[in-house]
């Protein structure tokens, strides 16, 4: 083995470990001024761009929340309205109200007159101000004799597909509670007195009585909550329709929650503008700070792992002077580099504390971002691309020959939707058909002139067609299916009717409507 002498000074390589060490431990070259501006810029070109970013969550939040309270709204007014039908033509908005009546308070009632025969259609709509009175209608009165009639009550059809589902949402939600709905009440009880027949069935949190136009007087319903759900329901079972003060109380279960019918959110509650630009500010800062703290760590980890393991100096290593500085006290990890052999060691530079080797950590995820940009620039080059591919085939003619067909390349399955929907004919039919709508034993006389009014909403039908189509004709009892058939004199009605009746509940059955075709209407096919 060859000793070897140092006749000069050493002087580390680039990319050599030691190199790395050096320029951690030395101190970071000063900014120019230029740079200072430029760094200046750019913190408050990056503090500006999260303030619109946080700035637009927050404005899309409040958004959403709005259409979110409009939706719910909406909903409990759909909730407020049932269908009344097969009316006698001899009855008039009167007696519609006087049989309605006890169920809760009727905001409106809406009957279609007939202008040639001076008499409504047999049909009418009644809205009540709230929803349990519309409830207790559709469970009271449905088939009830009136005018000589079996009435029909159903749930008003809805132009709002959406809303089901916020109506199971607030069922669900009032199902926590315990409470019922009670009408019909004598106008001189009290809520003592309510209160004290109701008790008798479990403990009662509170008790109710919507109040009047003057302080002493009530609108004639209320609401009661108790404690357990069997007392809610024994109270349900035992006293509706129970005579109490000369009236026959309505009772049924509450269908909404409390504070319900408080209606969508005014827009005065939106935070000032002011306000949400500080806010969101803040919002901003605090980002930046985790995001710099996560970086920083991130960067440690790397750093760590590509020097090797740390060795710990021991505490009885006394601090020794070195060209690069001072060694660092008793506990701090520096890397131990392998000696070789023959090699001269050279003395080992400090290892700055990790607030000073911040700047240069922050490198390590610039890097990563910058590999993320790139991703994100090819991925949007790809959109782009895909885009102009589905444009072309949109505003290029189509193939004429069988060669043109034979050789014409699609790819994507987004592009060839495009081009099966291109070289499809389009359906003209003045047909809607309605699937769904009914069940057999709903179909009476009034129903035709129903769905009628009903579409000509649309345009102007020519004729309604009610089909109750066997699913088998061997067995009498098998199951039969109705289909109604409306056709309009244009096939723009026809399309504006089925979109627009497609999706709608109607009796709480889920509509299905769609074109039918011309050719098989035409010659009495109803079998499609």
């Amino acid at each position: 083995m060859q000793n070897f002498t140092q006749i000069g000074t050493l002087t580390p390589g680039p990319g050599s470990r030691l190199s790395i060490m050096a320029i951690l431990g030395s101190p970071l070259p000063k900014l120019t001024s230029d740079q200072m501006d430029a760094v200046t810029r750019a913190k408050k070109y990056a503090m500006e761009q999260s303030i619109k970013m946080v700035l637009m969550k927050q404005t899309l939040a409040h958004q959403q929340q709005q259409a979110k309270s409009f939706h719910r709204h909406q909903a409990l007014v759909l909730m407020c309205r049932v269908y009344v039908g097969s009316i006698s033509f001899e009855l008039k908005e009167d007696t519609i109200r006087q049989a309605f009546s006890p169920f809760g308070p009727i905001k409106s009632i809406n009957m279609s007159w007939d202008p040639v025969t001076q008499k409504h259609k047999g049909f009418a709509f009644v809205e009540y101000d709230i929803p349990e009175a519309a409830q207790l209608a559709l469970e009271q009165m449905n088939g009830v004799m009136l005018g000589g009639r079996n009435i029909k009550v159903v749930g008003r059809p809805s132009n709002m597909p959406q809303a089901q589902s916020v109506i199971d949402e607030i069922t669900e939600e009032a199902k926590q509670y315990n409470r019922i709905y009670v009408a019909s009440i004598h106008p001189d009880l009290s809520e003592e007195d309510i209160k004290s027949v109701f008790e008798a069935f479990g403990t009662i949190k509170y008790c109710k009585l919507q109040q009047g136009s003057s302080p002493h007087r009530h609108k004639g319903y209320g609401f009661i909550e108790y404690e357990t759900k069997q007392a809610a329901q024994e109270a349900i079972a035992s006293m509706n329709l129970f005579d109490l003060g000369g009236q026959y109380l309505r009772v049924g279960r509450a269908i909404t929650p409390p504070n319900a019918l408080h209606g969508p959110a005014s827009s005065s509650s939106q935070m000032p503008t002011a306000a949400a630009v500080a806010a969101a500010a803040a919002t901003a800062k605090i980002q930046a700070m985790d995001a710099v703290a996560t970086n920083a760590v991130i960067g440690l980890s790397k750093l760590t792992s590509t020097l090797g393991t740390p060795a710990v100096i021991p505490a009885t290593v006394p601090l020794v002077p070195t060209q690069a500085g001072v060694l660092p006290p008793p506990g701090i990890a520096i890397p131990q580099p392998l000696p070789v052999a023959g090699q001269f060691r050279a003395p080992q530079p400090i290892i700055p504390a990790p607030g000073v080797v911040a700047p240069t950590l922050i490198a390590t995820p610039a890097a990563t971002n910058s590999q993320e940009a790139l991703r994100r620039a090819q991925e949007q080059a790809q959109l782009k691309q895909q885009e102009e591919l589905q444009k072309k085939l949109l505003e290029e003619n189509e193939p004429q020959t069988l060669q043109q067909q034979e050789n014409m390349s699609i790819k994507g399955q987004s592009a060839r939707h495009l081009v099966m929907q291109k070289l499809m004919r389009k359906v003209e039919s003045r047909v809607v058909i309605l699937r769904n709508m009914v069940a057999p034993e709903d179909v009476d006389e009034s129903l035709q002139e129903e769905i009628q009014e009903e579409c000509s909403k649309y345009g102007t039908v020519d004729r309604v067609i009610i089909y109750n189509e066997k699913q088998s004709e061997d067995d009498d009892n098998t199951d039969i299916i109705v289909k109604i058939f409306v056709e309009f004199s244009k096939m723009k009605e026809a399309e504006a009717a089925r979109d627009a009746l497609n999706g709608r509940f109607f009796g709480g059955r889920l509509v299905k409507a769609e074109l039918y075709d011309q050719t098989l209407f035409d010659h009495s096919d109803f079998s499609g």
